[in-house]
């Protein structure tokens, strides 16, 4: 019997220790920090044995293949130790695709994939397809592969998921842009983090799609080094020669396979960015054989993402945005892009090698305050003080939220886009938006 050994207690890791146990395999899981106590239940109910706080050596290395959990680092002790030792490390994603035959939608990029993802799954769902939504968001592929399984899956895929997946296809590949991001994961070189990205078309053949984004310089300077074997499906937000998907006189378009058009007006997600996601989940839906009007009735009442430009409250004229999920530098930039109001913008936490002269112009043009959220703000002011808009130092929301409250003006727009990572102060950048719309409510 192969033993399989899963680094980390989380949906991915449970996940995979249910399929690895239903196929057969001798499963142990191990967790450095606590485990929830409702994913122990779910390894004690399956027999499944585990440990928590520790990782035991003698329980690990003697794996025939390792599961490990996108939030272990390559640099991590263990995982140095298990490369010395020469066991395959990879993802849960490309442990479930083993066991299934299901259609793959699988969505990357560096910003968008969560609205695009939950905007591809709306589709299907509506069109009656059997459908399950993994990845980042939604259940554990590998456990709906076990327990609960689908036709067709919508998968969000990070960079770090993509680095140890090897075998798995995606049957439609979404690439919305590459921009710097988790550079302090790939020794600061943007190439590494691009390599990870175009992971996601491995492996696919002539019955395959690749929908992207064709004015990303980066994307399109990485396809001049593929040769690519699927359908090209590229998009852009101005019309021009090829695109299969493109914006013009404000209406949408998809040209191909089935001609699709609607107002732009009555596309349920604004601004600029949200078009991106639009095009990629309408090409998508359109390549999989759902209908014009399952289409455009889903474009038209998809109601967004928690924590993405998420509309919190109005409080004495001042509204509150809610974007924690913007935890990099050019996700901030599209935010601000969208703003029309005087915006009173909040940044910081754990910094990623972030370069903050993408958004200069916009804040100069947009901002009329910054307030500072962090254990350590000194980058932020070194790089925003000498612009000479106001700031504020904060160490805890609520000291963040009555310094914004103070800024701001009747007509004015608290934003929360931080740029940053969550974990100096809140659990996860949920935590981070939970704690936001709560004391913005309160006021």
């Amino acid at each position: 019997m192969s033993r399989i050994v899963i680094l980390g207690a989380a949906e991915s890791g449970v996940g995979a220790a249910v399929l690895a146990q239903k196929e057969g395999f001798d499963v142990f899981v191990t967790d450095m920090g606590k485990i929830k106590p409702h994913y122990q239940a779910m390894l004690d109910e399956h027999h499944i044995p585990w440990e928590e706080g520790q990782h035991t050596e003698a329980k690990i290395l003697n794996a025939d293949e390792i599961i490990k959990s996108p939030g272990i680092p390559d640099t991590a002790p263990m995982i140095r130790k298990i490369k010395d030792a020469g066991i395959p490390i990879i993802s849960e994603i490309e442990f479930a695709g083993r066991y299934t035959h299901s259609k793959m939608i699988c969505i990357t990029g560096s910003n968008g994939k969560t609205t695009t993802t939950s905007l591809i799954f709306h589709i299907f769902k509506k069109a009656g397809y059997d459908v399950g939504l993994a990845g980042n968001i939604g259940h554990s592929l590998a456990l709906q592969v076990a327990e609960d399984p689908h036709e067709y899956y919508v998968i969000e895929l990070s960079s770090f998921q993509l680095d140890n997946m090897y075998d798995f296809r995606a049957n439609i590949a979404v690439l919305l842009n590459i921009t710097p991001d988790h550079l302090d994961r790939y020794d600061n070189c943007m190439q590494n983090y691009t390599d990870s990205k175009m992971r996601i078309l491995q492996n696919q053949t002539k019955d395959d799609a690749f929908v992207f984004w064709n004015d990303d310089p980066i994307i399109k300077g990485e396809l001049e080094k593929y040769h690519i074997e699927s359908r090209m499906c590229p998009f852009s937000i101005i019309e021009k020669e090829g695109m299969i998907g493109y914006i013009a006189d404000g209406e949408y378009h998809i040209e191909r396979p089935t001609p699709f058009n609607m107002e732009q007006e009555s596309l349920a997600l604004t601004g600029k960015h949200n078009m991106y996601n639009s095009l990629a989940a309408g090409i998508t839906a359109d390549l999989s054989g759902i209908s014009n009007d399952v289409i455009r009735e889903s474009l038209s009442d998809f109601e967004g993402v928690e924590h993405r430009l998420e509309f919190t409250c109005k409080v004495h004229g001042v509204t509150f945005i809610n974007d924690s999920k913007a935890t990099n530098v050019d996700a901030c930039w599209y935010a601000l892009e969208s703003m029309t109001q005087p915006t009173i913008l909040i940044l910081g936490g754990l910094d990623k090698g972030n370069d903050y002269n993408q958004i200069k112009e916009l804040v100069a043009k947009k901002c009329k305050g910054l307030v500072f959220l962090g254990v350590d703000n000194r980058k932020l002011h070194e790089f925003f003080d000498p612009m000479g808009i106001p700031t504020a130092e904060t160490h805890s929301m609520k000291d963040c939220i009555a310094a914004c409250y103070k800024m701001a003006s009747p007509g004015d727009t608290v934003l929360l886009s931080p740029c940053c990572a969550s974990f100096d102060l809140f659990k996860n950048m949920e935590d981070r938006g939970e704690q936001f719309k709560s004391l913005a409510r309160a006021l």
